[in-house]
């Protein structure tokens, strides 16, 4: 009985943290509308699930969700083009919570050059 209540315990406990990951993935955490911003890339971390970005914008950071790496090279991004220093406009869809300072980028400049993660999904 002890040992059913442990493993049963111990399932438990390994799936709950799962849950608000699971939530965050694909786009019901944003608010179904655009912002547009443009800062400094503080810090990159590119990879699986998603591309992380830290951005200064007018001295806040923002943290902005880019692609896959999959997305990234198929958008015509390139290795170094994300780099620390680097100026950076990105359009998408901010945290339901502004105050989280935390996007899901759908397109994003690096000077002239315009790179489309996510079609429109008008």
């Amino acid at each position: 009985m002890k040992r059913r209540l442990f493993i049963a315990a111990l399932s438990l406990g390994l799936t709950i943290p799962l849950v608000g990951t699971q939530a965050h993935h694909g786009w019901s955490w944003t608010t179904g509308g655009n912002i547009d911003l443009t800062g400094i890339i503080k810090s990159v971390r590119l990879g699986n699930p998603h591309g992380i970005l830290k951005i200064d914008v007018e001295g806040e950071e923002w943290t902005a969700e880019v692609g896959q790496p999959w997305r990234n090279k198929r958008a015509g991004l390139k290795d170094g083009d994300l780099a620390v220093g680097v100026e950076i406009r990105v359009i998408g869809e901010p945290a339901a919570d502004l105050s989280e300072r935390l996007i899901k980028v759908e397109r994003l400049f690096l000077g002239e050059r315009e790179f489309i993660l996510y079609p429109s999904r008008d």
